[in-house]
């Protein structure tokens, strides 16, 4: 599919993500500057469990509101949140700091409460017939801007000014940056209410199917969970002694790698979706096993990139298989439940992981690797079926 066949309203919204995409190297800083400031791996663990728990609730009653509120505000109060977590972070310093610490990251993780939204406003505004296409751009255009941006800030933030006050600066800067977000979305993307999400005729809610798909979710949260990014970052800075550069260097390679999986996506037949995911998972499962194996910077580099590979491919057709699975109507409320539930598992594998990783910097990737295979193994065997094939007709 090419740019120009993409519905303009579609195609805001994707320059909309890959305006934001830049921003994501706070998700690398903040477990950076904690452990910078004296905060451990399995404190840092700990951290991030203590502030999930209060999630859960809140992301099912916000994602039922929404299904009769306009998204688009939705959109909007994630943004607003986000910024304000940020400079808080920002701000943090001196005897108050921990209490700001944790006050951003319980703002931040209320913002994470509305992530479904996202979901649910892209099953609404991109076409049906398309979502294969879509989604490869809709994951390209994001992994340009952060193969563009992440290099740069890394480098400055790794060799030129390095250290936790230069991280307060970054933080304070995309806080006040969700200003431009927030009026992006409000002048140029479109409002999605209750009128706007009504099913195709002769749409059919299949249980079986769906308990499949929470199946392979609980299998995809515990292992991406179980070796979060604050395992990559202890291993590479605190193990193998590099930077926040070498971290952001990792991030570019997985982007390029990204970027090629989309365009390999694109040329997979759509019948053989449950082939590409599973495909995907066993390209997941050897990323688990080399960083399980501790290895060099460079092999950590490149096996990353291959995991990412793996993810871009599969990722269109398990999206577009998950949107023909839910009604529209209910959009905002079923990607709600999908996001508690995964929740719900991932609550204490901050801690977990952060423990697994004190023990061993790369025991985590060990456990990762057994759920890869397991959700690999699934989709084959459900690929005999043809379910992917019955559904998308």
């Amino acid at each position: 599919m090419r740019w120009s066949e993409i519905p303009r309203e579609a195609r805001a919204y994707m320059l909309y993500h890959t305006l934001i995409a830049p921003g994501l190297i706070v998700w690398t800083l903040f477990p950076l500057y904690l452990m910078e400031t004296g905060y451990s791996i399995l404190e840092v663990g700990a951290f991030f469990t203590a502030v999930n728990i209060a999630a859960i609730p809140l992301t099912y009653l916000f994602g039922r509101l929404f299904n009769r509120w306009d998204i688009k505000k939705g959109l909007i109060a994630i943004d607003i949140l986000d910024g304000i977590a940020y400079v808080l972070y920002g701000l943090a310093k001196g005897a108050v700091a921990p209490l700001m610490l944790f006050a951003g990251r319980a703002i931040e993780k209320l913002s994470a409460v509305l992530y479904p939204l996202y979901r649910a406003y892209e099953q609404v505004i991109y076409p049906e017939d398309k979502y294969e296409e879509i989604f490869a751009w809709h994951l390209r255009l994001p992994e340009i801007s952060r193969l563009i941006t992440f290099p740069i800030m890394g480098y400055l933030l790794g060799y030129v000014y390095p250290g936790p006050e230069s991280y307060r600066w970054a933080f304070i800067f995309f806080g006040l940056f969700s200003a431009v977000t927030v009026a992006y979305i409000w002048f140029f993307l479109p409002s999605v209410g209750r009128e706007e999400r009504i099913s195709q005729k002769g749409f059919t809610f299949k249980a079986g199917e769906f308990k499949l798909l929470l199946a392979f979710e609980a299998l995809l949260t515990l292992a991406w969970s179980l070796a979060p990014e604050i395992v990559l970052i202890n291993y590479v800075i605190f193990v193998l002694h590099k930077t926040v550069f070498e971290v952001t260097l990792i991030a570019c390679a997985t982007s390029i790698a990204s970027i090629i999986g989309t365009y390999a996506s694109e040329r997979v037949p759509k019948e053989k979706g449950f082939q590409a995911i599973g495909l995907g998972m066993f390209i997941n499962a050897f990323y688990a096993l080399v960083m399980a194996l501790s290895p060099p910077f460079w092999v950590a580099l490149a096996v990353y990139a291959l995991g990412d590979f793996g993810s871009t491919l599969w990722f269109p057709f398990y999206r577009s298989w998950m949107f023909k699975l839910i009604p529209k109507e209910k959009a905002s409320e079923f990607h709600a439940v999908i996001s508690s539930y995964r929740k719900l598992l991932g609550v204490f594998t901050p801690a977990i992981a952060g423990a697994l990783a004190s023990i061993h910097a790369t025991l985590p990737y060990g456990a990762s690797l057994v759920l890869f295979l397991i959700a690999g193994a699934m989709f084959w065997v459900l690929a005999r079926k043809d379910i992917y094939q019955k559904r998308m007709k």
